[in-house]
Parts: structure tokens; sequence; C-alpha cells
């Protein structure tokens, strides 16, 4: 561990990412500088041990919900091949900076990844391997949000963390209203009752059901990633303990 004796709060965790995470200033496709600065603080916590998985969104690529008029389940499969090509970046990158990384999809890929298998992503986690989990659930009407809190649950992590473009929770959209007030702290509770954009619905049950705790902080410093998983303060914290 290049980190010396540095040691992470949480040991096990889901990172979420969007793809438009991915564009940089862009907002489309992938923009590698952007990509290396979020890897290398990914990489950070590699070093100190960290046991990761990344769940990826395809945004930058492809949404469904503006398809139009085209079949739902097929623009959902669409999007599910749009977060298989940004996860396989996000693994080069990673691999180039001297990582070791697996990419599993729900949905079978087998020339270029492997298929989605619980206890083989956990036995990577041990063999200190990154997992990279593309096609979000493997099934149209679920998004990859919901398939972040899925992945959380089905490995047993200490952590979701959810990297986003805003620097927390807030009550309303703060690129839209200046008098948007943020959180520091809300209970899953809170994130269903007020039908917060945090999560989907789905997304936010599933870890209020199973006891996930959630952190929301932004992408735009790169490193909070990595102070995240020091157990440093940033962003908003969700969880079933308003008291914690």
């Amino acid at each position: 561990m290049s980190e010396g004796t540095v040691t992470p709060k949480y040991k096990r965790i889901l990172l979420k990412l969007s793809g438009e995470a991915l564009s940089g200033k862009k907002k489309t496709g992938l923009d590698f500088p952007t990509i290396e600065g979020i890897c290398k603080s990914i990489k950070k916590c590699y070093d100190i041990g960290t046991e990761i998985g990344i769940v990826v969104g395809g945004g930058n690529f492809w949404r469904g919900r503006d398809s139009g008029t085209m079949d739902r389940v097929r623009a959902d499969h669409i999007g599910m091949l749009a977060t298989t090509m940004n996860a396989l970046a996000v693994a080069d990158v990673l691999e180039s900076l001297g990582c070791e990384v697996r990419v599993q999809t729900a949905i079978e890929m087998r020339s270029i990844a492997e298929p989605y298998i619980r206890q083989k992503a956990i036995r990577h986690f041990a063999k200190g391997r990154i997992v990279i989990f593309g096609c979000g659930t493997g099934s149209p009407f679920f998004s990859t949000d919901s398939a972040a809190s899925l992945r959380a649950a089905e490995l047993d992590v200490d952590v979701l963390l959810k990297a986003t473009m805003v620097d927390g929770v807030y009550d309303k959209d703060p690129n839209r209203y200046n008098d948007a007030v943020k959180f520091d702290h809300l209970s899953h509770r809170d994130i269903l009752a007020a039908g917060l954009m945090v999560l989907d619905g789905t997304a936010a049950a599933m870890c209020s059901d199973n006891d996930i705790p959630l952190i929301v902080f932004d992408l735009n410093r790169p490193d909070n990633i990595y102070d995240a998983v020091l157990g440093k303060k940033v962003g908003t914290l969700v969880n079933n303990n308003i008291n914690e």
C-alpha cells in the first residue's frame, strides 16, 4: 500500500459514476483527461486497500427517455451497451495507472467482459481487483442508480458513493434556484418522503431496506472520492440513522 499507514473508513465501496461525468466539458462521448482525473482518485483508494466496485451510467452516449417513439425495451438495451463502452474506457485508464481491473456485465458479451457473477466479483475483491459493472441490472425499466443500489446490496458494501455534478443533496435544483438549501445529513426516509432527486425511487427504497449508507458528492473535485473513503466530511450523508 503506497499510502503508508492511511486506513480507509470504508473497506468495501460501490462507486456510481454517471456517464456525463466521463464526458467532461464536452458533455457527450468520452473525455480522457477527465476520466484520468477521476481514476487517479480511485487509484488512491485502491492503494490503501479499499475494495472497489464501480457502476457506470451511459448518458454521455444514450438516454432511453430521450429516444422518442422507440420501443422502451429496445431503447434501454441500447443504454446498456452505452454503459459497457464507458466501463471499458474506465477500465483501460485504471489499468494504465497500475490497477488490476475486471469488467463484468449483466448481459453476457464474453469476448469483451465477464458475465456478472456475485461470488466471482467478491473473489476479485479478495484478490485486490477493481470490478466495474456494466449493463445496469440487465433488465429494462431500471436505471443505473437502481443497478448501483442492487450491486451494493448483493456485494455487502460498506457505503454507496454517488458522484454527481453538485456538492450534495439540495431541497431543489441549485443550478436553477439561488435559494436552494443544501443538506449535510438526511435519512433514507427523508429522501423518499420528500421525493428528492438523489436516486430514483427504486434505488432509494433498496438503500433504505438494506441499510446501505449513501454519500452524494461533487465529482468536479475528483479527490472527493478519496476523501469520502477516508471518512472525511464531503457532500451529503444519507442513512437510516439520522443521529449519526
